[in-house]
């Protein structure tokens, strides 16, 4: 936090880290003295809808919205934003990202890289090209043990977003992803 506002994405399978070590980094800016909101999709109401939570359950205070341009509406005064579950948003996050940087709004988000049929998932292909930094995160395999870079469903719902946890997903490496 230089300065100059950076997009930094958090990305890769599910049970990888990635509310994790954004929650992580805006604890850090905390820390730092640095004005700080975090958002999460309204859609997600996993664990919390006033909170963005790990599956370990440290979680941080966020501000749950319906579309990517309401961000706009809540940034008065703040330095900082994260965003999590980034993938479940519209197509106009990456203009809101945009903005956001052009205020000088530093920008961290988190979200899913491929969906569960291994293809880039909503809008992330876009803010990772956008990124000043991209952290891969790996998983633990279910499978094998192995790094994971998939995330594999266990069910047989064909919906692209479909939330859930460990009941209906699983991380994997390749060849155990590919096993199917």
């Amino acid at each position: 936090m230089d300065g100059k506002a950076t997009l930094t994405i958090i990305t890769g399978p599910m049970f990888s880290g990635k509310t994790e070590t954004l929650i992580a980094k805006i604890k850090e800016a905390q820390s730092a003295g640095l004005v700080t909101k975090v958002f999460k999709p309204a859609m997600d109401t996993r664990y919390a809808t006033d909170a963005i939570v790990t599956h370990s359950k440290d979680s941080i205070s966020a501000q749950a919205i319906a579309q990517s341009q309401d961000i706009l509406k809540h940034i008065e005064g703040v330095q900082v934003i994260g965003i999590d579950e980034a993938q479940f948003f519209d197509e106009e996050l990456p203009v809101v990202c945009t903005a956001l940087l052009e205020q000088g709004v530093e920008v961290i988000a988190g979200g899913l890289d491929k969906d569960y049929r291994a293809l880039p998932f909503g809008i992330m292909p876009q803010l990772i090209e956008m990124a000043a930094e991209t952290i891969y995160l790996t998983a633990v395999c279910s499978g094998c043990g192995k790094e994971a870079t998939y995330t594999y469903r266990k069910s047989s719902e064909k919906a692209t977003f479909l939330l859930g946890e460990q009941e209906i997903y699983e991380a994997r490496c390749e060849d155990c992803f590919k096993k199917k």
